[in-house]
């Protein structure tokens, strides 16, 4: 007598959402103005202006572009728009904050840009593990964004989950 196996996993209607499949896929590259500032503490306009018109801007062609100051001096808000206003045309995205605020800031926006129509009445899990530091606040946001639609919403793997979630029974 053969007996078959049944994967209750693959017929459970599960649905696994990855949040690594919507980390920034681009190059992030930083842009400090501390490298501007004179004696370390002050920006001179002048100055950063050239600085700015001398830039190879090259560098920054389709990257994420983290704009901080990772030094402890006051930068004028100008400052930072000068910058933002000298990557704009070439960087694919500009975020204010360091490389892993960037991270943050485009994980987030790709969340949102989620089709929420493929998760209707489903159940979703949030897979839990996985190579890329996929922050809390990411899956606060899948979770705000998939509880109104989902049937239910859990953590984890498929084999092992926790539930986050589940739609009541609406009564007829």
């Amino acid at each position: 007598m053969s007996e078959t196996f049944v994967n209750k996993v693959a017929d459970s209607g599960i649905v696994t959402l990855n949040l690594e499949d919507y980390y920034p896929k681009e190059t992030i590259i930083v842009f400090d103005m501390k490298d501007y500032l004179f004696m370390g503490l002050i920006l001179k306009e002048k100055d950063f202006r050239e600085s700015l018109k001398e830039l190879d801007l090259s560098v920054f062609e389709n990257k994420i572009v983290a704009l901080t100051c990772s030094a402890d001096a006051v930068i004028p808000m100008w400052a930072y728009m000068l910058a933002a206003s000298a990557l704009q045309p070439l960087a694919k995205e500009i975020v204010f904050g360091n490389k892993e605020e960037a991270v943050k800031t485009i994980l987030k926006k790709n969340i949102a840009a989620i089709n929420v129509d493929d998760f209707e009445d489903k159940k979703v899990v949030i897979k839990g593990c996985g190579e890329l530091p996929v922050t809390e606040s990411a899956f606060v946001e899948i979770t705000k964004k998939l509880r109104p639609v989902a049937k239910s919403i859990m953590y984890g793997e498929p084999c092992s989950t926790v539930p986050v979630y589940k739609k009541p029974l609406q009564r007829i």
